[in-house]
């Protein structure tokens, strides 16, 4: 640990001496021992852990420089030591903010000595909240968790900010990868809520089944299987934000108990009779489009007034232009610092084909395409030829860039003659061509390289 300032303000050479010797036993402890309140005051600027305070100093007391000390700063904890022993004056200064009163006798020196070890704990406790807390808003914020500086996701950004200042419902649609549960936490993380809980729930990661215990909780023999009482999602997210991915999976029967709930807001556990109140924001998230879905009958259209609130349309990354390259170097930087390599660079042509990708799988594809790049480059750089396109069938395959017909075309060939292993026969077979033509493609591409 860290250096730890003690300011001892003792008037008794002999007894402050002892204090200050007693206390530097422990290496972290530097003590600095003051005759009056006056030095003590002038030499707060180097913001002591904590004061040490006599009751009776020649140029004041203890409770009037208690005050002084807190008004300059009331965060220093102060330890009374006084040779009183009435209960009234130690329960004074407790009141007025002292964090402990030792009495001076022969278990002083002990008494102090355990009194700062637990203070000393506390100071950490919150300074490891404090930083946690910190890292929490720095790792959620906009910057940080959506990055990005194309137009599409500045017209995300500033709905997510206009979200920030009321408790109105958000509904979030994109494609799979986007990343709607990031947007989700980035609204809750940079909200009044961000102490409280962010409850998330897939609905279609959950059998239907289970579905509503996951939401109301249940009581102890609710069903087979309910050994003990549980609290559901939204009980736990009281007074935070509980997110709902998936919305649009969400079975008729329950959404009617869903919207019940959302009017009322308030839940009943299986198998139980209390009432239990809530106060938790909705998230809700999907692929599809729940428009649609209420017009095929599949959603309540209730439900889904009752859910929009503020929507948010995140951008396939195919639509955000140079994002591409800045979350390519985002998620390069993540990994290397991950797995503990070099730092890895992205060669000019490497970017200009992910530039021409079309991303079938959004961010997520993104992602799992750098970092097998930076698996398989070599010499801290990754080339066009590291980066591999998995496309899930044929048709994202094809159409996943720019091209002219022709380019298609020549796609296509090479397509099924690296399928049918370099046969040209049977590719010009399959696809009703003259060999000629795949031999001129043949040459015309190795003329290229």
């Amino acid at each position: 640990m860290k250096s730890f300032k003690i300011f001892v303000v003792e008037d008794d050479p002999f007894f402050g001496e002892s204090l200050k010797y007693h206390l530097k036993l422990n290496p972290d402890f530097e003590v600095f021992l003051f005759k009056t309140g006056k030095e003590c005051l002038d030499n707060l600027f180097q913001n002591p852990g904590i004061i040490c305070l006599d009751f009776g100093l020649p140029d004041t007391t203890g409770d009037v420089l208690l005050k002084k000390i807190q008004q300059i700063n009331n965060k220093i904890p102060i330890i009374i030591i006084s040779g009183q022993e009435e209960i009234e004056v130690a329960v004074d200064f407790l009141k007025s903010g002292a964090k402990d009163y030792i009495v001076k006798n022969t278990h002083t020196k002990e008494l102090l000595w355990n009194s700062i070890i637990k203070i000393r704990e506390n100071l950490s406790l919150i300074e490891e909240v404090e930083e946690l807390k910190e890292k929490l808003e720095q790792k959620f914020s906009f910057e940080n968790t959506i990055l990005g500086q194309s137009d599409a996701i500045k017209v995300v950004f500033n709905k997510i900010n206009k979200s920030l200042s009321t408790n109105i419902n958000v509904s979030i649609n994109g494609e799979t990868g986007t990343g709607k549960e990031i947007a989700a936490k980035a609204i809750h993380y940079n909200s009044d809520r961000r102490n409280k809980p962010f409850v998330a729930l897939n609905m279609a990661a959950i059998p239907k089944e289970l579905v509503e215990s996951e939401f109301f909780g249940h009581e102890k023999g609710a069903f087979t299987g309910a050994d003990q009482r549980s609290a559901g999602k939204f009980e736990q997210a009281d007074g935070g934000t509980i997110f709902l991915d998936e919305i649009a999976e969400l079975d008729l029967n329950l959404q009617s108990k869903l919207l019940r709930v959302l009017q009322e807001r308030e839940v009943t556990r299986l198998g139980g009779k209390s009432v239990i109140k809530f106060n938790a924001r909705l998230i809700t998230a999907t692929h599809k489009d729940l428009k649609e879905e209420v017009r095929k009958g599949t959603f309540r259209e209730d439900l889904y007034y009752r859910i929009t609130g503020l929507p948010i349309e995140l951008p396939p990354l195919r639509e955000r232009g140079h994002d591409i390259l800045l979350l390519a170097k985002h998620f390069c930087d993540l990994f290397t610092k991950e797995n503990k390599l070099k730092n890895i660079t992205i060669s000019k042509e490497a970017k200009e084909k992910l530039l021409k990708y079309k991303f079938p799988g959004n961010i997520r594809e993104l992602k799992s395409i750098i970092d097998l790049a930076c698996v398989m480059c070599e010499n801290n750089e990754i080339s066009v030829d590291d980066l591999t396109f998995e496309s899930i069938n044929a048709a994202d395959f094809f159409l996943s860039e720019d091209k002219t017909l022709k380019e298609f075309t020549a796609e296509i060939i090479l397509y099924y003659l690296k399928k049918n292993n370099e046969d040209v026969l049977k590719t010009a077979r399959q696809l009703d061509i003259g060999k000629s033509t795949i031999y001129n493609l043949i040459q015309s591409s190795q003329t290229k390289k």
